[in-house]
């Protein structure tokens, strides 16, 4: 009985070490080639004008005529966190397969998503005289906006995995304590009350 308690155990700490790590890791399968792809347009979409002659990568760094051209604050604000979220965090994510960096980066393409709809408002809303949104504007929330989207499925299709490890934990544990309380039940080693009692 004590081999059975024992091997009980040892599959316990065996699916325990399991959940931990699916709980800290993900599976993107064949959303991994989409985000990645999402990932090189709009990488793809800082060469492309974002308003006028101005690139985005002269609004990331305020080069060739982005003062001129009137790039504000918003626009600015939304370039960076595409490229540090979008980018940077997305293929952090998929190179390593952590769940907390995805987590990270959907966090972060949905507040970029919401800065990209700022950025492009701030550039039809320009005194006159000043260039409204260029293509590569408008190509970058677009795929901000796809990466928000394809992020937060696989961090659900992840929650699904572990929910269903969890629930195999759980079943386990279940059968554990109700097989030790049929031998504690069924245990012909234990003393018989003295007759008379």
């Amino acid at each position: 009985m004590k081999k059975e308690h024992a091997d009980l155990d040892a599959l316990r700490t065996e699916i325990e070490a399991a959940e931990r790590r699916v709980a800290s890791e993900i599976d993107p399968g064949p959303r991994g080639f989409v985000v990645a792809i999402l990932v090189f347009v709009l990488l793809g979409s800082f060469i492309l004008p974002h308003t006028g002659d101005v690139r985005g990568w002269d609004v990331l760094f305020s080069s060739h005529g982005a003062g001129a051209a009137g790039v504000a604050l918003p626009h600015r604000v939304f370039a960076w966190l595409a490229l540090v979220f979008g980018v940077g965090f997305s293929m952090l994510a998929l190179v390593t397969r952590r769940w907390a960096l995805a987590w990270i980066a959907l966090a972060g393409s949905a507040v970029a998503g919401a800065a990209g709809l700022l950025a492009v408002w701030s550039r039809q809303t320009v005194a006159a005289g000043h260039p409204g949104p260029g293509i590569g504007l408008i190509v970058a929330w677009i795929t901000v906006l796809a990466l928000t989207f394809q992020w937060a499925r696989v961090v659900w299709s992840r929650t699904i995995v572990q929910l269903a490890a969890e629930e195999q934990r759980r079943r386990l544990a279940a059968e554990q304590q109700s097989k030790t309380l049929l031998d504690t039940l069924d245990d012909p080693a234990k003393p018989e009350a003295p007759p008379g009692t």
